[in-house]
């Protein structure tokens, strides 16, 4: 069996700075995914719904290299108890940044294929969201 990982990449027309902030800052991320009460740095971290204040999803921040490459091990309530890693890499173009997403450590059940395709399509969402105010700035 092969290892079921979710990538995605995107375009954005904002430097590296801008895109790592809407990756690390509280009030970048409430507007494309959920809020975390404190910047995300190394270390444990929680991030919650913007209208609801529910904990969504925890974890711990592995590697915050600024401007480049950010990894958290990510852990949701359909998850039960088993996490998985989410990395992110963010590489300079000319008029931008390639912002690319690989979420790895997935459920490898039949029975976990509902969860897979509820992730693939909430990144698809959650990054439309943060193409779209990246480029409204």
């Amino acid at each position: 069996m092969t290892d079921t990982i979710l990538r995605k990449s995107i375009y954005l027309r904002a430097t590296p700075a801008q895109v790592w902030a809407y990756l690390t800052d509280p009030e970048k991320l409430a507007i494309w995914f959920h809020k975390p009460k404190t910047p995300l740095v190394e270390g444990p971290y929680a991030m919650f719904g913007t209208e609801s204040g529910t904990r969504l999803m925890w974890g711990e921040v592995l590697v915050a290299e600024p401007y480049s490459r950010l990894e958290y091990s990510f852990s949701i309530a359909p998850m039960g108890d088993q996490s998985s890693t989410v990395s992110w890499t963010l590489n300079e173009v000319p008029g931008g940044t390639n912002l690319s997403l690989s979420h790895t450590g997935l459920p490898q059940t039949a029975e976990a294929f509902d969860l897979i395709l509820a992730l693939d399509k909430g990144w698809d969402e959650h990054l439309a969201r943060m193409r779209s105010s990246a480029h409204d700035s």
